[in-house]
This record gives structure tokens, C-alpha cells and sequence, in this order.
């Protein structure tokens, strides 16, 4: 028996637009709930959600009954952490904070056994292989990797070229929180400036046949990137769909309290 064929990674290679939700709340229960809508993947966040390997393994057993895909985001994808995730039982991971190519084939190389790469091998103990219950997983688990690389600095735009030659990065994933700040509009990621970088990402990417990714509330401007390429768009998150409904409900019922409208753009 081989490790599981990645549903998400083929879905890509065919290009075909997949929509996704990031799980903020670090919650088994709220991502059940989430998963058995029918989004194409989830986005279990390491980097600003406080989730541990434990709440991570708790929320990907919530998800597998479900068709959607779960990705998992660490705080930083070093090979110790990647390692860790991948033993979960984790097939797709998405990388923050990559600036170069010498980045993204150190995290390429950490999701794959020896000799492709690093991954160290341990699994007899992990999720992953059922315990080693699933005889060929070692011989079939690097092909079922996807990589996604995510740029949101302006060196990262400018080295936009040399990461996607990069053997083994399936897709780049555009972050607008991060790179508005880096192009001097923080707080606005729809600002035209920033809009046109990223339209310009999204086509390089697209031309050099890789997966372009975004998250994206704005649902205009979800469509908008679609329409561009974009194949892996997380159009919400389960915090931010809280945040607004809960809002909504308190100004309709409690008017007294209504609050001033938020004037701070965002991206969840």
C-alpha cells in the first residue's frame, strides 16, 4: 500500500481552481464544523494562530472524514518543524517568509526522504504511515508532497523568477497582509500599488507553469484573481467570519452598542 495520493497537488497540475478557508481559531470542533461544508482545502495556521503539533493533529483528524484538504502553515518551515508536520500525516505544507530560491530548495529538500532530500525518517511513530502500517509509504511519500512557498516582502517579488525554477515548489502563494506592509501600505492590501504587484506575481506564476495562491476576504477582489489564475484562494477565515457575524448580530439587536466600522482593511 502507498501513501495517499495528494487530491490537492493533482487538482493543481490539472489546473483546476480549488477555494479554501484558513482555520484561525486552533479548534477541533470549529474545523469539523468547517470541513463538512465543502471548501477544497483548509489552512490550519502555525505562524499567527497559537496552534502546537497537538492541536494540529487534533484538527486534521476533525477534517479527514471530510473531502477537504488540509494544508498546514508553520511559524517558520525549517526542517526540524517541516519534519514534525510532514509525520503528522501532513501531504501539503505552505512556507512563510520565503525571500529566495536557496529558501525554497531548503524546505523542497526537507519534504523529501534521502537522497532527494532531508526529511528525517521516523515512521514507525508517525500518523503519516499509519504506524507503519502502510508498507510502501517510504518509497512513495515524496512524489505526494506539495510544496507551496509563500512571498510577501518586495525581495521576494524581485527574486519572484528564481524561486519558481525551483524543482519541487508546486505553487506561490501571494501574501497581500505582508506585502502591502513591505511596499509601504500596510493595512492596505487592495491599494492599486499593491494590487499591481500582485496581478504581475500571479501572471509569472502562471507562465512558468506553476500554482498561484492569495488570501483574500474581499470577495470582488477573490474573483478578480481567480479570473487572473490563480489556482488556491482562501476566500475567508473561521476568525473572521466570527468576527463579522457576532458584530452584525450585536448591532442588530443591541443598537446602543453599535461600534464605529472598521477602517483598517483585511485580508482574513
Amino acid at each position: 500500500m502507498a501513501a495517499p495520493k495528494n487530491t490537492f497537488k493533482t487538482a493543481l497540475q490539472n489546473r483546476q481552481p480549488q477555494i479554501g478557508l484558513w482555520l484561525g481559531l486552533a479548534n477541533n470542533y470549529t474545523a469539523e464544523l468547517i470541513a463538512s461544508a465543502g471548501f477544497d482545502w483548509l489552512l490550519i495556521d502555525g505562524e499567527h494562530a497559537p496552534n502546537t503539533l497537538q492541536t494540529m493533529v487534533g484538527q486534521l483528524q476533525a477534517i479527514a472524514p471530510f473531502s477537504s484538504h488540509p494544508i498546514v502553515r508553520p511559524a517558520w518551515a525549517d526542517h526540524v518543524a517541516l519534519k514534525q508536520i510532514l509525520d503528522l500525516g501532513v501531504q501539503t505544507v505552505l512556507a512563510p517568509m520565503v525571500d529566495n530560491a536557496e529558501q525554497a530548495l531548503e524546505i523542497v529538500k526537507a519534504t523529501r526522504y534521502p537522497p532527494a532530500g532531508i526529511r528525517g525518517v521516523g515512521s514507525a511513530l508517525a500518523r503519516a504511515s499509519q504506524f507503519n502500517r502502510t508498507p510502501e509509504y517510504l518509497t512513495t511519500a515524496n512524489d505526494e508532497i506539495c510544496v507551496l512557498v509563500q512571498i510577501e516582502s518586495l525581495r521576494a517579488v524581485e527574486e519572484l523568477d528564481n524561486i519558481l525554477a525551483v524543482d519541487g515548489v508546486d505553487g506561490v502563494f501571494i501574501g497581500p497582509a505582508d506585502l502591502s506592509a513591505s511596499l509601504g501600505y500596510i493595512g492596505q492590501p487592495n491599494h492599486p500599488e499593491v494590487v499591481k504587484v500582485i496581478e504581475q506575481s500571479i501572471a509569472k506564476i502562471v507562465a512558468a507553469g506553476k500554482a498561484p495562491g492569495i488570501l483574500m476576504a474581499d470577495k470582488v477582489q477573490a474573483k478578480h484573481y481567480l479570473s487572473l489564475g490563480a489556482l488556491f484562494v482562501a476566500v475567508g477565515s473561521d476568525t473572521g467570519l466570527l468576527m463579522n457575524s457576532t458584530k452584525v448580530l450585536v448591532n442588530e439587536f443591541k443598537p446602543e452598542q453599535h461600534s464605529h466600522e472598521e477602517t483598517t482593511a483585511s485580508v482574513y
